[in-house]
C-alpha cells in the first residue's frame, strides 16, 4: 500500500489534506470589495493543485466570487438590482411574472454554476408540457361552486404557447449573460440550446371600408373616445400611447402631435411614463385634416365636461378623461373599443391591430407617402411603399372625404334643423362613457 505524502510542493503552500482527498485555498476579492478565502476540492493533490492554479489566475483578472447562488436568489438579485432600474415598468413587471411562474418554480433550486444544456432542454419540456392551471392552481381558487376543471380531475391541459416558451427562455438566457458579465459562471447554457422560431400570428386587420365604419358610428353616436379612435387607425397611435396623450403634446395650430408619455396599469398601479415604448416612437407627427377636426371636438367635449362636473372635477393634462376628469383605464378603452366593434356591425380585431390598418388609411386620405413613412416610422420608404399596396375604392375615398366634412361642422349643423340626434345608453360605471 502506498502511503500518500501530506508534504506540500513548491508552490502549493496552501494545499493540504482534507476528509478522504485534499483541499486548498486563494486569497481573492469578492465583487463587493472584501477580500475572502476561496476553497477548492479534489481527490488527488494533481486534481487539486490544477484547480488551485486555475482560482490563482482568476483572482489576478479581477473579482471572484465565493460562494454560489442558487438561481432563485440569483434572479431575485437580477431582477432588483438590474431589470427594474434599467427598464421601463412595464417590461420589468413582464421579467418578474415569467420568472416566478415559469423559472423558479422548475429550476430555482440549481446551482448558478451547475446548471448544464440537459437542464435547459429537460426545462423547456417540460414548460412546454405542463398545465398551467395545475401548476398555479387557478381552479382551484376558484369558490368551490364555480370550479369546472383541474380543481375537480378533469386537466384542462392549458400549456403555453411555443412563443411563451421561447420568451421564458429568452429572460433566462439574459439573465445568464448578466451572470458571465459579473464573472460567477463561465457559460450561458440557455444560450447554448436551439429552440424552433414560433410562428408569429399574421393578423388580420380591417380594410378600409371597415374603418371608415367604425369611425363613422362612433362619430355619430358622438362616442367621447371618438378622437382616441381616430388616431389609433389613423396615425397608429399604441393604447398607453394614446391614452398617455396631453394637450401639452398637441399643437392644433402648427397641426402636430409629439409621442412623448404612455398610460399603462403595471402592479395595480396606474403610471403615466414620460417616455414612449422606444425612441424611434418619439416622434413628431403631422396631424391630417380628420385628426385636427376630431382632436378639436374632442376639447370642446372636455370643457363642456368639467363644467358639469364642477368641484368634482380632477384637473389635468390628459387629452382622453372620464367624465370627472380621472384618466382612462387602459382595460376600460378595450371594452368601449369592443363595445364599439359590435354596434358599428365590425369584426372584433384587437386595439393593436389598429396599427395594421393605419398605411391603408394613410393612403385612402391621399397622405404623402413621405409623410405617411413618417406617420408610420419606418426607417426606408421602401418599407413604406411596400405597405402602399391596397388601392382603397372611389368609394372609401369618397366616404372618409365625407366623415372628414361632417367632423367639420356640416353634419352638425344639418342635425340642428332636422331634430335632436339620438343619443346611445350610456353605462354609469366611471371611467366607461361621459355623460
Amino acid at each position: 500500500m502506498v502511503r500518500v505524502s501530506g508534504k506540500r510542493g513548491n508552490g502549493e503552500g496552501s494545499i493540504y489534506p482534507y476528509r478522504n482527498g485534499f483541499a486548498a485555498y486563494v486569497w481573492v476579492t469578492t465583487p463587493d470589495g472584501n477580500r475572502k478565502r476561496k476553497y477548492v476540492y479534489g481527490p488527488t493533490r494533481k486534481d487539486v493543485h490544477e484547480k488551485w492554479l486555475k482560482l490563482h489566475n482568476e483572482a489576478k483578472k479581477g473579482p471572484v466570487a465565493t460562494s454560489t447562488p442558487t438561481l432563485a436568489n440569483y434572479l431575485a438579485y437580477w431582477l432588483k438590482e438590474v431589470v427594474e432600474p434599467n427598464l421601463r415598468p412595464l417590461t420589468a413587471a413582464t421579467y418578474e411574472t415569467t420568472v416566478r411562474l415559469y423559472v423558479v418554480p422548475l429550476l430555482g433550486a440549481k446551482r448558478l454554476d451547475r446548471l448544464t444544456v440537459q437542464d435547459m432542454r429537460g426545462w423547456l419540456n417540460r414548460l412546454a408540457e405542463t398545465c398551467q392551471c395545475c401548476a398555479q392552481g387557478k381552479d382551484a381558487k376558484r369558490p368551490e361552486e364555480r370550479q369546472r376543471c383541474c380543481a375537480k380531475g378533469e386537466c384542462c391541459r392549458q400549456t403555453l404557447s411555443k412563443r411563451s416558451v421561447n420568451d421564458a427562455r429568452t429572460i433566462l438566457r439574459s439573465a445568464l449573460t448578466n451572470a458571465m458579465v459579473e464573472e460567477r459562471i463561465s457559460k450561458n447554457v440557455a444560450q447554448l440550446v436551439k429552440v424552433q422560431r414560433a410562428r408569429r400570428k399574421r393578423p388580420d386587420p380591417w380594410s378600409v371600408e371597415e374603418a371608415c365604419s367604425f369611425l363613422e358610428n362612433a362619430q355619430m353616436w358622438r362616442d367621447y373616445l371618438y378622437a382616441a379612435y381616430v388616431l389609433i387607425l389613423v396615425l397608429g397611435l399604441r393604447k398607453g400611447e394614446v391614452l398617455g396623450l396631453t394637450w401639452s403634446d398637441v399643437n392644433l395650430d402648427t397641426g402636430e402631435l409629439h409621442i412623448r408619455h404612455q398610460l399603462q396599469r403595471v402592479r395595480r398601479r396606474l403610471l403615466h411614463t414620460d417616455t414612449a415604448k422606444t425612441e424611434a416612437s418619439e416622434a413628431v407627427l403631422p396631424l391630417p385634416d380628420i385628426c385636427l377636426a376630431a382632436l378639436r371636438l374632442r376639447k370642446k367635449e372636455q370643457e363642456v365636461a368639467r363644467e358639469r362636473a364642477a368641484d368634482l372635477w380632477t384637473e389635468s393634462d390628459l387629452v382622453f378623461t372620464t367624465r370627472n376628469g380621472t384618466p382612462v383605464e387602459p382595460r376600460n378603452f378595450t371594452r368601449e373599443f369592443d363595445r364599439r366593434c359590435e354596434r358599428a356591425g365590425v369584426r372584433r380585431i384587437r386595439v393593436h391591430d389598429t396599427r395594421h390598418t393605419c398605411a391603408s388609411l394613410l393612403a385612402a386620405l391621399d397622405v404623402h407617402p413621405r409623410i405617411a413613412m413618417q406617420i408610420l416610422r419606418h426607417s426606408e420608404i421602401a418599407v413604406t411603399m411596400e405597405v402602399y399596396t391596397h388601392v382603397p375604392s372611389a368609394d372609401t375615398r369618397r366616404a372618409l372625404r365625407k366623415l372628414g366634412k361632417a367632423l367639420g361642422g356640416s353634419k352638425q349643423r344639418d342635425g340642428k334643423k332636422k331634430g335632436k340626434r339620438k343619443r346611445e345608453e350610456r353605462p354609469d360605471g366611471d371611467g366607461l362613457q361621459e355623460p
